[in-house]
């Protein structure tokens, strides 16, 4: 038996699930053995009666290169001279029974582009980064006080050449990432770049957890691509999915011959959950984590299906079949106590990076730390609020002053958590409908709902997400297989859409009241949640400073008001500095022009209060002047 590659401290920490580097060790690195150049193999197997490894470099002859156990139980490795980046390859495990079953190697760094199943050998190394400023930048800044605002992207059907190819990771850095900069976003949230056999799932049913997809090149070109969004101060977020993995015969599943990753069927997704009661997986997840944080510089990870994680019976509906753990609950001890050192280890190494739950229950402390009983995320998404308000929005007009509530629920439960509003891919698909497609009324009044749930969403607390597509006003739901309808910026009202996005996108970013307070109650004041039979919502957004303070009217019928008062918590001349009705949006241009100063008359147990026109189906911001924009501004009109 061969003496282990590995150290005694590595091999305590695969088997014990805690191992953070595994990606340094398994799968396959360059490598000089007794001065020839090839590569070093190595992979977890602890079922398999013999593995090889076969590939381009032995013209797929599977007797050829034979394996070596080490003193690590169910670990294999062996030095290929002569084998090339770029070579293809797989590993022949033998099962207990004799049967061969040819893997895709779990650690690989690249892998062949679908259909095709092999991986492909790649140097990590060949890449040299110029994103130091970037990082130090992020380093030195506290992500939650600082404006966040997610596009969420699926890279194949952004934009596809007229062939109907998909964009190269070139392609995508020379046109995305000045689009996305341009319309004022400060981040990208890609859906799984990670290797996955089938277009369908997007990305979200994986075989290659260490690969980025072959569908769009090579490693080095998505390092650029993320080096270049670093560059042009644009983050990055991936969507990585720890909770389930793919049947496909060439990944994960039955990798010996029986069950080693997998802990059981998926009862929803038709996939496999990971056994994270086992060590070794919890290793090969949490390096996973770290891999793409470390080797690529991602600034932060969106973990998907968390909800189906932690609940052993979720997707169970039938009671004889439902499951408990000792302490009588439904919770998954493994999958939290992943999740807690997921997050936990994390933070001690990337401490400026930012973690991310999909969970869409009432499951406490999601964004508290471990020590406090949290799973340790700093954001969760915000699904109540997702679907409240498309809810009310979807109501036509008269029906809305009795779904008043939906509107305002959120905010009852708004700060017990970081919480993102995401308007996410999964809101246009499968029947659901494009947003604009939700919104009641003839052509003007959906354009003018969608610029109103925008500017809702923008000025209400929490971190913002859209799915791309959504800021053109795209009509038909996402195609996973096609571009956007980029044609649609022929028209005028979805240029004009688009121009408000973007100038929306920019004032969130100048305003600090809309981000700086934007966890916590100290960052919101209601001035009137209550006003259902007009349909209108009065609130402040609050900054650290007053004079950055913002008083937010958004009316959600077509019906308009010449002089309507509204309570302003100081003194003062305002001004209006937004309003989602202006003429070069595609509205009607009810906006208020010049001073609207102070009256003293108490009003929505505010002080004192202005009175203004109120834009029909939208949203009006004010702002209190100082004395210093007064005098520069000169006479009041």
């Amino acid at each position: 038996m061969a003496k282990t590659f590995l150290t005694k401290d590595e091999r305590y920490l695969f088997a014990e699930g805690s191992w953070q580097q595994a990606y340094t060790r398994f799968g396959a690195h360059k490598a000089v053995v007794n001065g020839k150049e090839g590569y070093r193999f190595a992979v977890w197997a602890p079922g398999a009666k013999s593995v090889r490894v076969t590939g381009q470099f032995c013209d797929w002859d599977p007797e050829k290169y034979v394996m070596l156990p080490t003193t690590l139980a169910g670990v294999w490795h062996l030095f290929v001279s002569g084998a090339q980046t770029g070579d293809t390859y797989k590993y022949v495990i033998e099962t207990q029974s004799g049967d061969l079953q040819y893997k895709a190697d779990p650690f690989a760094f690249w892998a062949q582009q679908p259909p095709e199943t092999a991986s492909r050998l790649w140097d990590l190394e060949d890449y040299t980064w110029k994103d130091a400023k970037w990082l130090r930048q992020r380093a030195r800044q506290d992500h939650m006080a600082r404006p966040l605002n997610i596009y969420e992207v699926h890279l194949g059907s952004w934009r596809r050449n007229e062939d109907g190819s998909y964009y190269s990771y070139d392609q995508l850095a020379d046109t995305l990432i000045p689009y996305a900069v341009d319309m004022g976003y400060t981040h990208l949230e890609l859906l799984p770049v990670m290797e996955h056999p089938f277009d369908g799932s997007w990305g979200y049913q994986i075989t290659g957890y260490y690969a980025p997809t072959a569908r769009y090149g090579d490693p080095a070109g998505f390092m650029a691509f993320i080096d270049r969004c670093h560059q042009a101060g644009l983050g990055v977020i991936l969507d990585w999915v720890p909770g389930h993995f793919c049947r496909d015969a060439h990944g994960l599943a039955t990798f010996c011959g029986e069950k080693l990753y997998e802990k059981e069927d998926h009862a929803q997704w038709g996939t496999y959950k990971f056994d994270l009661g086992r060590g070794e997986v919890r290793s090969f997840l949490l390096s996973n984590a770290m891999f793409w944080l470390d080797v690529y510089h991602a600034d932060g990870i969106r973990v998907d299906g968390v909800t189906s994680m932690l609940y052993l019976n979720f997707g169970i509906d039938d009671p004889a079949q439902k499951r408990f753990n000792d302490q009588g609950t439904e919770e998954d001890l493994d999958a939290s106590a992943f999740l807690r050192k997921l997050n936990q280890s994390v933070g001690e190494v990337f401490p400026d990076v930012m973690m991310m739950a999909e969970e869409s229950t009432a499951w406490p402390l999601v964004t508290r730390p471990p020590e406090d009983g949290g799973l340790g995320f700093h954001y969760k998404w915000d699904m109540g609020w997702m679907h409240d308000t498309l809810n009310y929005m979807q109501a036509d007009f008269p029906f809305r002053p009795g779904a008043h509530d939906l509107l305002t629920f959120s905010m009852m439960y708004c700060f017990n958590e970081n919480f993102v509003l995401a308007l996410s891919h999964d809101e246009v698909v499968h029947g659901k409908s494009s947003l604009i497609g939700r919104m009641p009324g003839d052509y003007w009044r959906q354009f003018a709902g969608l610029r109103a749930l925008a500017l809702y969403q923008i000025t209400h607390p929490g971190a913002k997400l859209n799915f791309m597509g959504s800021e053109i006003a795209q009509f038909i739901e996402w195609r996973y297989y096609e571009g956007l309808e980029w044609f649609l910026l022929d028209y005028d009202t979805h240029r004009m859409h688009q121009r408000y996005i973007k100038a929306l996108n920019h004032f969130f970013q100048k305003e600090k009241a809309l981000w700086q307070r934007n966890y916590t109650w100290e960052g919101f004041q209601w001035i009137d949640a209550d006003n259902r039979d007009q349909s209108i919502l009065v609130y402040t957004r609050k900054a650290k400073r007053a004079l950055d303070d913002l008083v937010i009217l958004m009316s959600f019928v077509p019906e308009v008001y010449d002089e309507f008062r509204v309570g302003v918590p100081r003194k003062g001349v305002y001004k209006e500095v937004f309003n989602s009705d202006a003429s070069e949006f595609g509205g009607s241009g009810r906006i208020n022009e010049g001073y609207l100063p102070s009256e003293d008359v108490p009003w929505q147990g505010q002080p004192c209060s202005v009175v203004i026109k109120t834009p029909p189906i939208g949203g009006a911001v004010l702002k209190r002047l100082s004395k210093k924009e007064l005098e520069a501004a000169g006479p009041k009109e």
